[in-house]
């Protein structure tokens, strides 16, 4: 795993909640094993499969592959069906660099909204992923390490970086689960302290750099030429679903 997390994971709300629609809860356990790297590039997604995995017809689990083809984030097939996206090298790069343009705008919005409990929050959040690197519990890390470049762009208050930063945040974990080399340091707990210091000190410049410090050592850590395995539909999705945070408003 690099030293940069995937920003991977995105909030999203209670999934016994009434209004949570049958396909938003499909889309959503999909989503997080795609985010959280427990579902492989290149896996094939059979519709029977997932039918008979979430007790849907196959039309409904069609619906959800649809939805997740749109953000890029699976590849449909005529006559072969749907799979987890492969991002090529240079799909990589392009995705890494529009990382960098996104998140300089939402890192100045951030300096320019923020408030003291946004701070605190920001640290509560580095402060508990540095707990799940201690205890060994990757999938935690990944999705914590997102939440702290998805709270980033909350406090920017622009929903529409938001929203561009939500996809890349999507492609840039199926990037990091292919070509990721190395392994997961706590680095990247340390960049995002220092990336909270300058936003709190409203100091704009040094934010950005240390932003794009932060993305640039994502990128170095990737060997743009190897492949990962492909994993077990079954085997992923038979977790026990983990509890859920806040509601969904993307290294």
């Amino acid at each position: 795993m690099s030293r940069t997390a995937p920003t991977a994971a995105l909030n999203r709300g209670s999934r016994a909640s009434p209004k949570v629609s049958q396909n938003d809860f499909i889309y959503e356990e999909m989503l997080d094993a795609i985010l959280e790297q427990r579902l492989a590039p290149g896996t094939k997604l059979s519709e029977d499969t997932l039918g008979e995995i979430f007790g849907v017809s196959r039309t409904v689990i069609r619906t959800v592959l649809q939805r997740l083809a749109h953000e890029r984030i699976v590849r449909i097939q005529p006559n072969r069906g749907a799979f987890v996206s492969e991002p090529s090298p240079e799909e990589a790069r392009e995705v890494l660099q529009a990382r960098r343009l996104i998140e300089e705008g939402i890192i100045r919005g951030a300096v320019r909204n923020q408030s003291p409990e946004d701070i605190q929050e920001l640290n509560q959040s580095v402060a508990a992923e540095r707990h799940s690197l201690e205890n060994g519990d990757h999938e935690a890390w990944v999705r914590l390490s997102g939440d702290f470049h998805l709270k980033l762009a909350e406090i920017a208050r622009n929903q529409t970086l938001s929203a561009f930063l939500r996809e890349l945040v999507s492609r840039t974990s199926l990037i990091i689960v292919q070509y990721q080399k190395g392994a997961v340091s706590p680095c990247s707990c340390d960049e995002h302290s220092e990336i909270i210091e300058a936003i709190a000190a409203r100091d704009e410049n040094r934010a950005i750099t240390l932003m794009n410090t932060h993305l640039q050592a994502c990128e170095d850590q990737l060997n743009l030429c190897e492949n990962d395995t492909k994993a077990d539909l079954y085997s992923i999705f038979a977790k026990p679903t983990r509890k859920t945070g806040k509601s969904r408003g993307a290294k």
